[in-house]
Formats: structure tokens, sequence, C-alpha cells
């Protein structure tokens, strides 16, 4: 069926009321100017604060134009995303983060490039706001997708990107628990581009990113896209074991022409191939778990996330 919208605009919103009221006057503002038929869609992530009902009241305020999707708990950013695309009615879906470090102005320009026949249209920040911790894990990730994928993208970690209908279908197909957006579209996109776009500070509230959820979202994405960390491992024992097979022979050379008096009875160097052993060891076994981990969320194939109620929206 021939949707009739052309744009959907979706926002995953956690504890931004402090930012809320901004983000929607600005969207509505930048797609009014667009002359395309559009829709915003609000989903909101289980917030605490008064995000909720402000999603509400404004929903109803703009008569059609705002679509709410309230959760009944925090399910994550791209679950919150998946839950949008689920809900999105347009042919081109572009998704933006509520906190406006990525200005809703280029929301225009995304849906221009859309228009030129491009599945995927990601975006490049300009002179980032962000602090080193989140710069630096950001261009780790950069060069750890761009490796696994083949797709060369400056800036996976922007929210800020445009996705056509039938990508976002493809994407809903996929029922694994864990979920890069970016990474996931490329999989199936066929003409793939970017943009540069500008890149603001966080006027009000707080990033909703601790370190340790940078830490955690890294593990996600690795574990998401490739198996070649497992490969590495394998490659590591490997190196690790033919080095120990080759001390072990210099050991016994050494002992036989120096005696065992050379090397405090040889103590110290079984102690130092010990821990080399025991730390690959644990680090193939910490990587082998997350994969596990992995696996035992997909078998229970639970939803993604739990809608609590849909508002703004008629059918």
């Amino acid at each position: 069926m021939e949707n009739r919208l052309t744009v959907s605009v979706v926002v995953p919103v956690y504890n931004e009321e402090s930012n809320l009221d901004e983000l929607v006057s600005r969207c509505i503002a930048a797609c009014d100017g667009m002359n395309q038929s559009y829709e915003l869609i609000l989903v909101d992530d289980g917030s605490r604060d008064d995000s909720p009902d402000m999603i509400k009241a404004s929903a109803e305020k703009e008569g059609g134009k705002i679509v709410g999707v309230l959760l009944n708990r925090n399910y994550g950013q791209h679950a919150a995303v998946m839950a949008g695309f689920a809900h999105a009615e347009g042919r081109y879906i572009v998704t933006l983060d509520a906190d406006l470090q990525n200005p809703p102005e280029e929301i225009p320009h995304v849906v221009s490039k859309m228009l030129e026949g491009y599945d995927v249209v990601g975006t490049v920040r300009q002179n980032r706001q962000d602090s080193f911790l989140r710069t630096l894990p950001s261009r780790m990730v950069n060069k750890v997708v761009q490796k696994s994928t083949g797709v060369l993208m400056h800036d996976y970690g922007c929210m800020l990107r445009g996705y056509t209908h039938e990508i976002v279908e493809t994407m809903l197909q996929c029922r694994e628990r864990s979920t890069f957006i970016p990474v996931l579209a490329n999989t199936f996109a066929h003409k793939v581009t970017e943009i540069p776009v500008a890149h603001n500070e966080r006027t009000d509230g707080d990033s909703k990113y601790s370190f340790w959820k940078l830490i955690n979202l890294q593990f996600d994405l690795l574990t998401s896209i490739t198996t070649f960390p497992l490969r590495v491992l394998s490659v590591i024992g490997g190196f690790i074991s033919a080095f120990g097979i080759g001390l072990g022979l210099l050991i016994l050379i050494l002992r036989v022409i120096w005696g065992s008096e050379w090397a405090a009875q040889g103590v110290f160097t079984l102690f130092a191939i010990l821990f080399v052993l025991v730390g690959a060891q644990f680090i193939g076994l910490g990587l082998l778990g997350e994969y596990i981990g992995r696996i035992y969320h997909d078998v229970r194939d639970r939803p993604r996330y739990f809608v609590r109620k849909v508002v703004g929206r008629d059918h």
C-alpha cells in the first residue's frame, strides 16, 4: 500500500522535559519548510520526568502532526527507535536525538538527499561538541564497523540519519535483541551516502550515556555485527602456544648449558608463562560469554519493547 506520508521523523525521548518543547517547535518549523507531508513520532523510552505528559499534550495540540509512542519502561535508545519505526508511515524515515545536539533544521537536508534515490543517508558531525570520553569510543566504533562491513562511513554514532521505508521494513523483520541500527541498515542498503551536518553543545539536561553505558554499547556493536573477535582469539592462542613451546625449548637448552641456577630454578619464568596463558584464557572466556549471552537472549525471542499507549493517531 502506498504510504500517504512522505516523511516520518522518529525521535527517542528519555527524561528530556527540559528540551522537549523546543525540540517539537523546531522540528515542526523545519518540516513545515519542506513542503512535504510529514509526521513527528516521539517515542518515550520509560522517562521518569514529565516527558510522557508533554508528549501527550503535544500530540493533542498539533492535531495529527505528532504521534506519541509511550513504552512501559526504559529499553534503550535503539529499541525505542525500532518502536518508532514500527509506527512510521512515511516513505522516508529520519531519526533524530532529542537532546538538540543535532539541529532539527538539518532534517530537510537529509530528506533532500534521500529524494535523490539513496536507501540510507548518514551524517557526519562537523566541529563535534562532545568530550574526549565520547569522541574516542565513537572513532573506535567507526573503524570497527568499516572493517567489519566494508561500508565506508565516517560517523556511525550520529543518530541523525535517513532510511527508506523498505529498509525500515526489512530491519523490523530482524529479531535479534542486540541491534545497532546504522550497521543493520547498511547491511540491506544498495545506495548509501553521507552528508555533513552541524553539531551543537547540549544546553539542558545530562547525557544519557554514562561511561559504563558507552562500554556496553561497544560490546553490543562488536558482537552484533561480526565474529571477528573469536577468530582473533584463535590466532592469538596459536601465537601464545607457539611462544610457549619455543620458550620451553629455550629454557631446556639453557638449563643444559648453564644449569638451573641461571633463572632462579625457572620459577619466575614459569610464573610469567602462567600469567600470559591465564590472561589469554580470561579474555577468551569473556568474549565467548558475550556471544553466548546474546544467543541466550535471541533464543528466548522476547519482544524488544512493550508499547503502553499510542497517542495522536486515530488508526
